[in-house]
């Protein structure tokens, strides 16, 4: 090998219409336990948490579809996927006093380093990146 090809972890759970988003995020934290984050980048495992709980809910709520729920670590960045049954791709809202709702891409958009919509065969995916913090003394590559 050469060392310029790249090498991820990964992991991906199905989550039924009916599944608590609770599970979805003691899912994820589990793997973000197994990474170390919990112990190095306890403030990026908040927020990939409230991202994976939002995106889940979208699909669940919005799409009315189960949730394929994919993360992705490739040494820079976690990926969260998160596939649903709608082709109809999300948007942020402007938040409202008279819905309760409508926050969640908002909350990714100013949780996540980015985020991207995209349109699939069947329904859409929607992938949020995550980079923990850097440690003192190391480099950005």
């Amino acid at each position: 090998m050469d060392g310029s090809s790249l090498r991820a972890v990964g992991w991906a759970r199905s989550l039924p219409l009916d599944s608590e988003v609770k599970s979805a995020r003691d899912w994820a934290r589990a793997h973000l336990e197994s990474l170390g984050w919990t112990t190095s980048a306890p403030e990026t495992v908040d927020a990939v948490l409230l991202a994976v709980s939002e995106l889940v809910t979208n699909a669940h709520t919005h799409a009315h579809s189960s949730a394929q729920l994919i993360l992705t670590w490739d040494n820079r960045c976690l990926h969260i996927a998160v596939h649903d049954d709608s082709s109809e791709l999300p948007a942020p809202r402007t938040p409202s006093t008279e819905r309760t709702g409508g926050r969640g891409l908002l909350l990714v958009d100013a949780l996540a380093d980015e985020w991207e919509a995209r349109p699939c065969p069947r329904g859409k995916t929607v992938i949020a990146c995550f980079r923990p913090p850097q440690s003192p003394g190391s480099a950005d590559h």
